[in-house]
């Protein structure tokens, strides 16, 4: 980081440039002189310095300056740097202003000009207030920073968007004091959150995703327009294809709507995959599978939607909803499921501000001391349940059957039997929520009885049902009721092969309507819903990736 700063202003090119020449003659080696020539000038100076994250010691400024006199400039640079130390140079005619000034800005000094010579009028001053300065100083902040609201969605979208992308942030209140500091440095108000401080001092205000993407180092743009491999979606299907896709000479590139990792990245603890006795988190496996798949060349495309495919001869054509395009011989399909809204009153207004879908593993340590509700009774939600055990007071587990043994894993069964503030709640489901600024409360019905019931709560978290990502697939493969994917055997029973197969053979396994474009993964109709086998699915999609460029 910089040194930290002294900043002097003054109207008077003379005066500036003789107190900045004394300043530096004592104090360059430690600190970073910064001078301007008019108030507006220095306070855009402290505006750009706040945004960088860095600190400013001192405060000198002019009283008789036009526009803006030296109490007003320090009044306004105090809503930026507080702890700074603030100075008023004054005319002997003036000291009433500066006295006054004590008052108003709460002023530590004011100098008579001339200070000459300054060892004896400048530089003792200025020793006593950098001193006092260093012994309250806050660290100098080199992260991205996250403004924003508790209970705002769009500063939880943008904040579990750089989360679930393993990008460091550092969430900070927009009514917290460095909060209010940073709203003033960018130029905005409350009312602009979210603000995105990037760690070069850019200020974004309410960045839709793929700007956000560009500004944290994530790539958004294909580095060439003819691929041998494109793999859309980046969950554990989608990583696996990379990885081998890559590694087996692919030029492979990998497309991502949201973040690496899909449902599997937002689990708090995966601990029947193979290889990890101990377990693993989703985002510790995501983020070795995403640095596994760019060590080996795979390209990883963020924040860009594909919204259609076409069948371009020898070519697969994948549009994005920019309007721009890219083409390549094989495509492989691993855009997962999403889960299904909850279609109780109340809750869709709510959704990022109480109510969620999937686990947030950020909002964990804001759920301490408070109760939980948990809507699922498949892995995904016992997986999180045991997360959130450890800071909420109790974890309500809501499910419409009468117990987990059907859709959730016996080893996940015993552990949560085994937790004394986790609490199942049989043949439940919920029917309405309610809240002003956030979620307050979530009414919940006994499917036997029909009792209805109220209950106090500002979380809840939900994973029902599993809807595939494929309406821009609508025309282009075949698709099943639910919008699952159809691959291989699927497409020939009967012994017919899928309308408008234009080659000699069967499709293979894994290989949907689209000749040369594959499925691997939730999305696949009939899959299994495991990320073992998601992951085994991608790998041998590769594989059939070969035999169809082979056979071409």
């Amino acid at each position: 980081m910089p040194n930290p700063a002294i900043l002097t202003v003054d109207d008077d090119p003379a005066v500036s440039r003789a107190v900045a020449r004394d300043i530096r003659r004592r104090y360059g080696d430690r600190y970073r002189v910064v001078r301007a020539d008019s108030a507006e000038t220095a306070l855009e100076a402290l505006r750009e310095l706040k945004l960088r994250g860095e600190q400013v010691a001192v405060l000198i400024a002019d009283y008789r300056m036009p526009q803006m006199n030296g109490i007003e400039f320090l009044e306004a640079a105090m809503d930026l740097f507080p702890a700074a130390r603030r100075v008023l140079l004054t005319a002997y005619a003036d000291t009433d202003a500066a006295i006054n000034a004590i008052n108003v800005v709460d002023l530590d000094h004011y100098l008579l000009k001339p200070w000459h010579p300054p060892e004896e009028k400048l530089y003792p001053v200025l020793d006593s207030l950098l001193e006092a300065w260093r012994a309250t100083a806050a660290a100098p902040t080199t992260e991205l920073r996250v403004v924003g609201h508790r209970w705002s969605a769009p500063s939880f979208k943008a904040r579990d968007f750089l989360a679930r992308n393993l990008v460091p942030f550092r969430w900070v209140l927009a009514d917290e004091p460095e909060g209010a500091e940073l709203l003033v440095a960018a130029g905005v108000t409350a009312n602009d959150v979210p603000l995105i401080v990037t760690t070069d001092g850019k200020s974004l205000v309410q960045p839709a995703e793929a700007d956000l993407a560009a500004h944290v180092g994530l790539t958004t743009a294909p580095a060439a327009d003819f691929y041998d491999l494109v793999v859309v979606g980046a969950g554990p299907a989608g990583l696996g294809a990379a990885v081998y896709g890559a590694s087996e000479g692919l030029r492979t590139v990998l497309i991502e709507r949201r973040a690496t990792g899909g449902q599997a990245g937002q689990s708090s603890r995966i601990e029947n995959y193979l290889g990890f006795p101990d377990g693993v988190s989703g985002a510790q496996l995501t983020d070795r599978a995403r640095r596994q798949a760019l060590r080996f060349g795979a390209e990883l495309l963020s924040a860009r939607e594909v919204v259609a495919l076409e069948d371009a001869g020898a070519a697969r054509v994948l549009r994005f909803a920019d309007g721009s395009s890219i083409a390549t011989h094989t495509v492989v399909l691993a855009t997962g499921v999403s889960y299904r809204m909850l279609p109780a009153p109340g809750l869709a207004e709510l959704t990022g501000r109480g109510c969620f879908y999937g686990s947030v593993a950020s909002e964990a340590p804001s759920c301490s001391g408070q109760d939980v509700y948990i809507v699922g009774g498949a892995n995904s939600a016992g997986q999180a349940a045991v997360h959130f055990s450890r800071y909420a007071r109790r974890v309500h587990l809501l499910i419409r059957g009468a117990d987990l043994a059907r859709s959730m894993s016996s080893y996940l069964i015993e552990q949560i039997a085994q937790i004394d503030n986790i609490e199942v709640h049989p043949h439940t489901e919920v029917v309405g929520g309610a809240g002003q600024e956030h979620l307050e409360e979530v009414t919940l019905r006994d499917i036997r009885s029909g009792e209805v019931r109220r209950v106090d709560t500002s979380w809840l978290f939900v994973f029902i049902g599993a809807e595939p990502r494929t309406d821009w697939l609508d025309g282009a493969v075949a698709r099943d009721p639910r919008g699952f994917v159809l691959t291989g055997p699927d497409l020939t029973r009967g012994g017919r092969r899928p309308s408008g197969w234009s080659l000699p053979r069967d499709p293979y396994h894994l290989e949907s309507s689209m000749p040369g474009v594959f499925a691997a993964g939730d999305v696949r109709a009939e899959s299994v819903k495991r990320v073992a086998s998601a992951v085994g699915e991608g790998a041998m999609a590769v594989s059939l990736v070969h035999r169809y460029l082979e056979a071409q």
